[in-house]
C-alpha cells in the first residue's frame, strides 16, 4: 500500500516515533514508512504520521494523548488505530484488519471496510463517494483555503435536520473542531432520534 494520494497539501516530516510505528499494523506501517502521512485531495483527506510534532499529525496524539479518540468517544476502543480523518473530522480507525468509521457528530461507528487496501482502493477509485468530499469542495470552490493543521465547521450541524436548509463552512484549527464535535456527541448520545436540541455558541 502506498500514499501516492493526488492534490498534496501537506507531507508528513521524518519519523521520529519508531515506537508508535512499531504498534501500528501492516500494511499500514510500511505506507508510514514511505511517506509519513499526508494531507491530499487539498483537505479533504488527512492520514496520520509517526510524529510527535506537529501534535495535529500526530498518530500518537491521536492514539494515546488526552485528546485521544477512545477518551472523547465510549465507542472507541484503546486499541483502535485512529489513522486518517476527513475534513470534517470524521475518524477512520483500524480495528484488527478492519477499517470503521466514526461520526464524530454522533460518536457512531460502522465498519467501512473488511480491509486496509480495500479502504484505499475506494478512495482511489472515487475519493468523492469514499471521503464524502462534496464540503471541503464546496469550500474550495466559494475560493476559500483549508490549511494543514485545520478542519472544516460546519454550522449547524449535519446530524440536525436544520442543516437540510443549508450550513455554513468555516476553517479552525483541528483541535477546537476536535473538542466541538466530541461535545456534541457526548451532548446528544442518548437523545432519541427526532429530538429537539438547541446549540449556543459562545465567545
Amino acid at each position: 500500500m502506498h500514499l501516492d494520494l493526488p492534490h498534496l497539501t501537506y507531507s508528513g516530516p521524518p519519523i521520529d516515533d519508531a515506537e508508535t510505528l512499531g504498534r501500528v499494523p501492516e500494511p499500514l506501517r510500511g505506507a508510514l514508512t514511505r511517506r509519513n502521512g499526508c494531507i491530499a485531495f487539498r483537505g479533504g483527506f488527512h492520514v496520520r504520521g509517526a510524529c510527535r510534532e506537529p501534535a495535529w499529525h500526530s498518530l500518537r496524539e491521536a492514539w494515546d494523548g488526552p485528546m485521544a479518540f477512545h477518551e472523547l468517544y465510549e465507542e472507541v476502543l484503546d486499541s483502535d488505530v485512529p489513522f486518517a480523518e476527513d475534513a470534517l473530522g470524521d475518524q477512520f480507525l483500524l480495528r484488527g484488519e478492519e477499517v470503521w468509521h466514526l461520526w464524530a457528530e454522533t460518536g457512531e461507528i460502522e465498519r467501512k471496510a473488511l480491509t486496509l487496501e480495500a479502504f484505499m482502493g475506494e478512495v482511489f477509485a472515487d475519493a468523492t463517494e469514499a471521503l464524502a468530499l462534496e464540503p471541503v469542495l464546496a469550500f474550495l470552490d466559494a475560493g476559500q483555503e483549508l490549511k494543514p493543521g485545520q478542519l472544516l465547521m460546519a454550522y449547524p450541524p449535519f446530524c440536525v435536520s436544520q442543516s437540510d436548509d443549508g450550513v455554513t463552512l468555516t476553517a479552525i484549527s483541528t483541535q477546537e473542531r476536535r473538542e466541538f464535535l466530541a461535545t456534541i456527541a457526548r451532548q446528544i448520545h442518548d437523545l432519541p432520534d427526532g429530538a429537539e436540541v438547541q446549540f449556543r455558541i459562545e465567545g
